[in-house]
């Protein structure tokens, strides 16, 4: 079963409305790919820090939840370093970090429910043009919140049993049931979606 990445509490990220947190994220999110200046990047990241801290989740929740993406990471900085140089690394590695941070603390204070209904309602107006199922769309996106943090828990449990197997690191016994199970999640979240088809 997924669990839900919102965390209940009273805090002032809680009390604004959702659509106005998917706003403002998706309005930084476009303002920390036009920054280019490490400092600048820098400050984004320690205030999406800022952000997550004042939703009053304890750190080691939000460590469960984020240091998978250190191996991503350090393999976007080692790629950028080596073909753009280390300020280029340096910078992408803060605006993905940044970018992480505020999406984190967004879903950590906002209902998953709710996040469906602001995303159905902004995909109203291209539903009306046969473009798109605004109600599909809006789970699909709510489904993934919930997806990518239990691949990361995929990962930690496979790893787990195959070193008490005595498998130690060994690649195959690693990827081939993450792979499968992978599979079997996103099956689950289609038959959701067409379960909630008209």
């Amino acid at each position: 079963m997924m669990e839900p990445l919102y965390v209940p509490g009273a805090t002032p990220l809680h009390r604004l409305p959702a659509w106005l947190k998917l706003a403002a994220l998706m309005a930084a999110g476009a303002g920390l790919f036009v920054l280019r200046a490490p400092g600048w990047l820098a400050l984004a990241f320690g205030l999406s820090a800022a952000l997550v801290w004042s939703t009053g989740v304890a750190w080691a929740a939000v460590w469960r939840q984020v240091r998978g993406l250190l191996w991503v990471l350090l393999a976007v900085a080692l790629f950028t370093g080596w073909f753009q140089g280390p300020m280029e690394a340096l910078a992408v590695v803060l605006r993905v970090a940044a970018m992480v941070g505020l999406a984190l603390a967004v879903t950590l204070a906002t209902r998953t429910s709710d996040l469906i209904a602001v995303c159905e309602k902004a995909l109203k107006p291209l539903e009306r043009t046969g473009l798109v199922d605004a109600e599909k769309v809006a789970l699909a996106l709510a489904l993934a919140l919930r997806f990518v943090p239990e691949i990361w828990r995929n990962f930690q449990e496979i790893r787990e049993a195959q070193a008490a197997r005595g498998l130690g690191a060994n690649p195959v016994a690693l990827i081939v049931p993450l792979i499968v199970l992978t599979l079997k999640r996103a099956q689950e979240v289609a038959e959701a979606i067409d379960a909630r088809s008209p």
